[in-house]
């Protein structure tokens, strides 16, 4: 943790964005298999890419070359999507060595070559005068330019050469869709759209290849000075490189324990969006029945203005058969109920892409708050576009955590209120927090520490707010009478209780499960203001009545060095500290009096009751009795308080200047702590945590629109007493503060929202200053 003030921040998160490879899922990637193109039609999938009819092929030359590998102490390094490319094509990899580079001008290329057993046999030379020209025929390919991975073009280039050849080739991987727009439209297979969704429809993640020839001009020279423009231009279509990326084992677990607790999870990636919508549904993150709504939107074009598609996800892969798709009869429907609470739960899911999303923020500024209310997939986004949706997510009042791994998260785990590294590289510099294991087991445990620490800092404030109106009080009433507690009594007060009690009573360690509760957000708050006001009274009140009551007393007279009330009581000689060996002293300050010595036992059990009544554990911290420590130093200083109070010693008292008191006054005393402490944490523990805490104080935790639960009838249990009691007392439900929780109230009862799919929403056109956007139905 490099920004500890973030920890408690961690305590209020309600939503979590997860990036997918390598946080969701595992950070390797297997090689499924792969389908070239000729003639611009697919061929049959190929499950090894390791043959010798392949080995010459410019698919294959292109997963051989098209890289950022190098090798490290003689072991190839780099990209792990890079590394498991190139492994399944068998090839070698060959680095110059320092001692080769230095015997030439121009610096050698990287050249990878297929193994000996891939390559066909040489035929013997039937002249043996020619024998030194008919060497066995070798297949190399030397790379001459890498243009390297770019997460905002989405894909990688290289510039290579085969050996004996003239021409140099250039190889482009990356994303499908964009690898599709640099091809000759003639060489991309017209099925290409509906191969590529059903891919990813299977989480599958797929990367497209093209190659082109160079022309014979482009030599060594001009190539190290040529844009990459100009390279990515006018290539032929290869095929698809399919791969295999797996859950983690211990993903779904997590995000059932994070929907459990009403915190929504997101998914923030840069891969296909219908991948990602697939990996969505595998993980527990969108649920088996809830819908997928996919915003497509599309930039003015041609006079049209910005417009946005919506369709649902089950629709894209289902083909123009109309009884495949869905109807708008299938939407769920919202009546208007008379109260908002009774309102049936909408399990759907907006879904888009980075281009879609950046289209929406530039022409339906107004739209983008209802969509990252129900958005859960966004694909294909840049590093700056993560960081634009967290900015969105927080402008509605959302406390953001993010979990990624890789160099593109750095923006948004920055941004976030709580951004969580899975990977100890550039991710970890910008991140508050770093994961020691590349798991995002540790998102729930932390928000489960950022709680107790929440707790716990209110915790602490509360019992200090406390301790200095509890000896504010007392002061005051001594005052009253021109007196006031000695200077080791505030010191045995200082050092003894109060300092032990704050260092012990923060010691809780974070309760085992993860709650849907959420502890308040600021100090002025109504269950702390209520909470501490109450102990306020309480504490006045009794101390009011101690100093009052001993007033009463039929031995009660203004103490002076020769008083003896303990006299009757039969106290042995010598017990009384005030007048053993200075009874002559006179008492300057008025120090020694029954009213102070009342009140300063009174006080000194009542900062040990509320920090037993404050230090709270289930739902944020363990019990306070886990608190080893907290109970070790409360027992002991109750124990010697209450020795002190029963059984007065001599240099104790005098010492603290405290006067002996009848012992039936001592028993009155122990009476009013005990009742004092009952009341304290009756009030604190039933009162105001089982009553007014549900009544009044009631968090909305269901926010905005909550998965579904697996108990509905808890659920219903746990909503009467929200729902009928503030009724019965007369109390009306105010409006939630979040603005995402008001905007959620709203959308329930628009009876246009979600849209229905085949509808497009057209942006105002520009002449128009007012109206809002219009939806057209796609006949």
């Amino acid at each position: 943790c490099i920004s500890p003030q973030r920890i408690n921040i961690c305590g209020q998160l309600n939503l979590v964005c997860f990036d997918k490879t390598g946080t969701l899922t595992e950070d390797g990637l297997d090689l499924w298999g792969i389908q070239r193109v000729e003639s611009a039609r697919f061929l049959l999938p190929e499950e090894n890419a390791f043959s010798k009819p392949l080995v010459k092929s410019p698919f294959i030359a292109c997963m051989a070359t098209c890289h950022s590998l190098t090798k490290i102490d003689g072991v190839i390094s780099g990209d792990p999507l890079d590394l498991k490319m190139f492994e399944a094509t068998g090839w070698i990899l060959e680095e110059a060595t320092e001692e080769e580079t230095a015997l030439h001008n121009r610096i050698m290329p990287t050249v990878v070559r297929p193994p000996k057993q891939l390559l066909p046999e040489s035929q013997p030379a039937v002249n043996e005068d020619l024998e030194l020209f008919e060497l066995p025929a070798t297949y190399e390919i030397g790379i001459v330019r890498q243009f390297p991975f770019s997460s905002a073009l989405q894909r990688m280039c290289v510039v290579a050469r085969a050996l004996g050849q003239k021409k140099m080739d250039a190889y482009v991987k990356g994303a499908p869709e964009v690898v599709a727009g640099l091809c000759k439209p003639e060489t991309v297979p017209g099925d290409f759209e509906r191969v590529l969704e059903e891919y990813t429809k299977q989480g599958l993640r797929v990367i497209a290849v093209a190659h082109r020839r160079l022309e014979s001009r482009l030599t060594w020279h001009r190539v190290q000075n040529v844009g990459r423009e100009a390279i990515e231009a006018n290539m032929d279509f290869l095929g698809l490189i399919i791969m295999q990326n797996k859950l983690k084992r211990e993903t779904p677990a997590v995000l059932e324990d994070l929907h459990r607790a009403n915190i929504r999870t997101v998914m923030v990636t840069g891969d296909n969006l219908l991948t990602a919508i697939s990996v969505a549904r595998d993980c527990g993150m969108i649920q088996p029945p809830d819908k997928v709504i996919v915003a497509e939107a599309l930039a003015p074009k041609d006079g049209q203005p910005a417009k946005i598609n919506w369709h649902y996800a089950d629709m894209l892969s289902k083909g123009p058969d109309p009884s495949l798709a869905i109807h708008p009869e299938e939407i769920p429907i919202k009546l208007a109920p008379e109260n908002l609470e009774d309102l049936p739960m909408t399990r759907y899911h907006f879904a888009m892409s980075g281009k879609s999303f950046a289209v929406i923020q530039e022409h339906f500024p107004d739209l983008v708050p209802k969509l990252v209310l129900h958005g859960t997939v966004f694909a294909r986004m840049a590093p700056d576009q993560k960081t634009q949706l967290v900015e969105a997510l927080q402008s509605v009042d959302y406390y953001v955590g993010m979990c990624g791994d890789g160099a593109n998260d750095c923006g948004a785990l920055k941004k976030a209120h709580g951004g969580i590294s899975l990977s100890e590289l550039e991710a970890s510099v910008a991140s508050p927090f770093t994961s020691r294991t590349s798991s995002i087991s540790c998102v729930p445990n932390l928000i489960r520490e950022g709680r107790a620490a929440l707790v716990t800092s209110f915790c602490v404030f509360k019992f200090m707010a406390l301790y200095s109106i509890i000896q504010y009080v007392s002061v005051t009433l001594l005052y009253s009478m021109l007196s006031n507690l000695g200077d080791l009594q505030f010191l045995f007060i200082d050092l003894a209780i109060i300092l032990v009690v704050v260092f012990t009573m923060s010691l809780n360690p974070a309760w085992k499960e993860l709650v849907a509760q959420r502890p308040p957000a600021g100090l002025i708050s109504g269950p702390l203001l209520c909470s501490v006001l109450s102990q306020i009274l309480i504490c006045l009140g009794f101390q009011t009545l101690g100093f009052l009551w001993v007033r009463q007393q039929k031995w009660y007279e203004p103490w002076t060095p020769h008083s003896d009330a303990c006299g009757p009581s039969g106290t042995p000689e010598g017990t009384n500290g005030s007048t053993s060996g200075n009874e002559t002293v006179h008492d300057e300050h008025n120090i020694r009096n029954y009213e102070n010595t009342t009140l300063f036992f009174l006080s000194s059990f009542q900062y040990l009751t509320v920090a037993v009544a404050f230090s709270k554990g289930k739902p944020f911290r363990q019990p306070r009795h886990k608190n080893y420590l907290f109970i070790l130093s409360v027992t002991t200083l109750y124990a010697f308080t209450l020795f002190i109070m029963m059984y007065p010693v001599g240099s104790i008292d005098w010492a603290l200047e405290l006067v002996c008191v009848p012992f039936q006054w001592r028993v009155t005393m122990l009476i009013m702590v005990l009742l004092n402490g009952a009341v304290s944490i009756l009030v604190e523990n039933a009162l105001l945590d089982t009553v007014l805490g549900k009544v009044l104080f009631s968090r909305d935790k269901q926010g905005d629109f909550r998965l579904p639960s697996s108990h509905p009838p808890q659920d219903a249990l746990d909503r009467w007493p929200r729902c009928s009691l503030p009724a019965l007392l007369g109390f009306r439900k105010r409006p939630p503060k979040a603005k995402y929780m008001h905007l959620a109230q709203e959308l329930l009862v628009d009876p246009d929202w979600p849209p229905k799919p085949s509808t497009t929403t057209q942006a105002k056109a520009p002449a128009l200053e007012n109206g809002s956007c219009r939806v057209i139905t796609i006949t």
